[in-house]
């Protein structure tokens, strides 16, 4: 067994060690969520603190780790007898992102169940977990099913296991611990509501804290074990302090002063449900324990709502987390601390301060600051930093001299032909759209957009197992089996089942898409004060697509070019602030902007061929420019659009135009375009969940392509 990395050997990230710190103090502090981008030694503090937990006392032989006082009547080992336990180190149980059901939850053998009546359990992660810690890395990637069980179980305490009938319970109390980077992507509420407090790490940029980084880094790889002995003194004090603040902790007192000061704070940030007043009450009660403490102070309310507030306060996914300490600081001195007595002895030092990296200790104090950087990921790490080039800001495209149309068709507003660069635009408010999704039936990641066959879901048919039986289809089991019943010697009342009778059932739920935007940047678009309207709708439409669990991209053409400004990703808040920055000018290379997203489209389906595609295209329709589309000289830029629709939708690719285009005098140029999208056209108004506009619920490619000029279709 590798030699884990010591925790107080992280350099910098003061407020990540105090959270990690404050839940071995108070496990009802309800977890931690470590936000921070790639390098910055998420993983390695988190790993590290297994090792400064107390130890457990167990019933011997439990797979299930109840306690000796007080096991778990329903344990599937028990019923217990009464007796000593054995001591155990804390156990730090890892949830791999790509789990099966199964794994986190246990296996029940419904075969045997079935056959012989035996409830023969394999216990999953849940069960490992309890009274430990769940450690989920890249937490905001899990997939949906298994978030609606780490629910239940953080819900309940609780884990349940039933197949057709035949049930299991267990205990499942443990300490939730993720890690993500907010540029793949958001985590869904109600999952976020469940970490007690969350922190936001950044790699320092302070030369001297880099430095110690690479100096610890290297002296632990060249001797892993004599690192550790050489931090095994300060390891050794703080796991003290954690069983010393743990004795403390009953004796802390939180007086009504204290409580006022808890609600108001929660009250003015408007946090949604009582759950922040209750986490910020029991992390402001660890943090006095902490400090050697026995009445919680207004600097111990203040550093619980810096951690625990934060995340509670976003109301859409494009809203970074944070806290405003000015107003904290106004809430807080309105109802001030009564005269505290002094303390007998001096205040213990706080988890960050033994001592800076060039003494060896962890540097940092345990104020209510936020966190200002620390070290990069520090050894012990298995991920290593690598570049983000895809996600790195674009640099502004220069502007570009007009190229003369090829053809007099629509003719070119002076604004969009001539015209330079014009300033990013603010979007309109968002707003609730129609559901867009996918005809046919997929099998991609499991979402809230397109139908697919999916683990999860209503039942519409039976089928042999492949492998692993997970959904047993009941009456078609009895159906396969009843008919060998006499061959088999069948005597008695129940049924002689065999394997090959076994039938799993085949669901249907939904699927998470690839929606690729191609958004019209160009002076068209422009004119008229359209693009803060356009951007908002897109805007409107990032905000469906994160909420039914979909990967995002976003093309812009403009000028004589079309650029990929956010490849595919699971992060739409990253799409959006790539939107709110795009600049707008210059002629409508319609055609290449398609053609880029043929491209965009036929990569992503040798990465991940199950992720259906949903094109969606904002523009008013308008080509005046071939741009770097190519194709023959004689072509227009309208024709060559034309052909790159028909070469999408020749590709099966499920399409849709949202239709910009304002104005007494309509062209209808982006009704055209769908019909060869082989989509629908929906307009702005039309987009809106509330709109009369639009009652079709697919995009069904081949209606749309035999649909008249004059009947375009919405999508609801």
């Amino acid at each position: 067994m590798s030699t884990p990395y010591p925790f107080t050997a992280v350099v910098g990230q003061s407020d990540l060690r105090l959270a990690l710190l404050l839940n071995a103090v108070s496990p009802a502090v309800g977890g931690v969520l470590v936000r921070g981008e790639k390098g910055t030694a998420k993983s390695t503090a988190v790993r590290a603190l297994s090792a400064l937990l107390p130890k457990v006392d167990v019933v011997s032989g439990c797979r299930f780790s109840c306690a000796p006082t007080g096991p778990d009547p329903a344990c599937p080992d028990g019923p217990h007898e009464p007796g000593p336990g054995a001591l155990r180190p804390a156990r730090m149980v890892e949830l791999p992102v790509g789990a099966s059901e199964d794994r986190l939850v246990g296996a029940l053998d419904i075969e045997r169940a079935l056959a012989e009546g035996v409830k023969a359990f394999e216990p999953g992660l849940l069960a490992d977990a309890h009274r430990g810690i769940l450690y989920v890395d890249e937490v905001n990637l899990l997939h949906d099913h298994l978030i609606d069980l780490l629910l239940d179980a953080a819900a309940m305490g609780a884990s349940y296991v039933e197949r057709e009938g035949v049930s299991v319970r267990h205990a499942a109390r443990f300490l939730l611990v993720g890690t993500m980077n907010p540029e793949e992507g958001e985590l869904r509420p109600q999952l976020l509501d469940r970490f007690g407090l969350t922190v936001e790490v950044a790699a320092s940029r302070e030369p001297a804290q880099r430095v110690e980084v690479v100096r610890r880094r290297l002296a632990y790889e060249d001797d892993p074990a004599g690192f550790a002995t050489r931090w095994a003194g300060d390891e050794h004090e703080v796991r003290a302090r954690v069983v010393a603040a743990r004795a403390l902790l009953p004796k802390v007192s939180l007086g009504d002063t204290a409580l006022l000061q808890i609600a108001a704070t929660c009250a003015g940030f408007e946090v949604d449900g009582m759950r922040a007043d209750i986490v910020m009450a029991r992390t402001a009660t660890a943090l006095a324990a902490w400090a050697g403490r026995t009445e919680v102070r207004k600097e111990d309310v203040r550093q619980a709502a810096l951690l625990a507030l934060p995340h509670r306060r976003r109301r859409n996914p494009f809203d970074a987390p944070g806290l405003d300490e000015d107003m904290l600081d106004r809430i807080l001195d309105e109802f001030p601390d009564e005269e505290p007595e002094p303390d007998p002895e001096p205040e213990p030092q706080g988890p960050d301060d033994d001592g800076g990296p060039e003494d060896g200790g962890p540097d940092g104090g345990p104020g209510g600051t936020p966190p200002q950087g620390g070290g990069p990921d520090t050894p012990g790490t298995e991920r290593q930093p690598e570049s983000d080039s895809a996600d790195a800001p674009q640099a502004p495209e220069s502007p570009e001299s007009p190229e003369s149309p090829q053809s007099p068709e629509p003719q070119p507003s002076a604004q969009e032909s001539t015209g330079p660069e014009q300033a990013a635009v603010r979007a309109a408010e968002p707003f609730r759209t129609k559901m867009l999704s996918v005809p046919g039936l997929g099998e991609g990641a499991s979402g809230r957009r397109s139908r697919a066959r999916t683990a999860h879901g209503r039942t519409t048919g039976a089928q042999r197992p492949r492998g692993h039986l997970t959904k047993l289809h009941l009456a078609a089991t009895i159906q396969a089996a009843a008919p060998h019943q006499k061959a088999r010697g069948r005597s008695g009342r129940g049924l002689v089942i065999r394997k090959d009778d076994l039938r799993q059932a085949s669901r249907e739920g939904r699927e998470g898409n690839l929606v690729l935007f191609v958004v019209d940047a160009s002076g068209s678009m422009a004119a008229r004060q359209r693009m803060g309207a356009v951007k908002g709708a897109v805007l409107s439409l990032l905000l469906d697509a994160y909420q039914r669990r979909d990967k995002v991209g976003l093309i812009t053409f403009r000028g004589a070019t079309a650029e990929l400004a956010l490849p595919p990703t699971s992060s739409v808040d990253a799409a959006a602030a790539r939107l709110e920055q795009l600049p707008t000018g210059g002629r409508t290379p319609l055609a290449a902007g398609l053609l880029k997203a043929h491209e965009v489209l036929r990569i992503e389906r040798l990465r991940d061929p199950s992720r259906r595609p949903l094109l969606v295209v904002v523009t008013d329709g308008r080509a005046t420019s071939a741009g770097n589309a190519g194709g023959r000289t004689d072509s227009t830029p309208r024709e060559l659009a034309g052909h790159s629709a028909r070469l999408l939708q020749a590709g099966g690719v499920a399409s849709v135009v949202v239709d910009c285009e304002s104005g007494p005098v309509r062209l209808g140029l982006a009704g055209v375009l769908a019909r060869d999208l082989g989509g629908p056209a929906v307009t702005l108004d039309g987009l809106r969940a509330d709109s009369l506009a639009g009652l079709v619920k697919n995009v069904r490619t081949a209606v749309a392509a035999t649909a008249s000029p004059n009947s375009n279709r919405r999508a609801a």
